[in-house]
């Protein structure tokens, strides 16, 4: 089995799309005023997003998008005027995360995690 994508909630797609956009996903099917989606920039993962009339209450869904130059990436985004709750911290798990919410108030996170994503050293055998 492979991951093919991840739906997110949103309560206005095409300004949703311009968000994602700014976070560098390729816009692949758009389909206004109801759905979009989203090519990563890396491998073969899609991202997608639809409308609802009302945003789940709660922490909701955590959405992981991975990138190998984290530092670099997240200072592009400031400069595209995107905001962060957290900038790029090196975590106890062994991953360097920044986060920020979608429009829609999705928490995403960017991340780095290397050798350790997939192998932790708690990794069980």
């Amino acid at each position: 089995m492979n991951l093919n994508q991840v739906t997110v909630p949103s309560i206005n797609v095409s300004k949703a799309i311009a968000f994602y956009e700014k976070l560098g996903l390729q816009l692949i099917v758009k389909s206004l005023p109801h759905y979009a989606r989203f090519k990563c920039i890396e491998g073969d993962a899609t991202f997608s997003i639809h409308l609802v009339e009302e945003l789940p209450k709660g922490n909701g869904v955590y959405v992981y998008f991975e990138n190998k130059n984290i530092d670099a990436y997240v200072e592009g985004l400031l400069k595209k005027g995107i905001a962060f709750e957290e900038l790029p911290t090196d975590k106890s798990w062994l991953w360097r995360e920044a986060r920020l919410k979608d429009v829609d108030g999705n928490q995403l996170i960017l991340f780095y995690g290397g050798e350790n994503r997939i192998n932790p050293p708690w990794r069980i055998n």
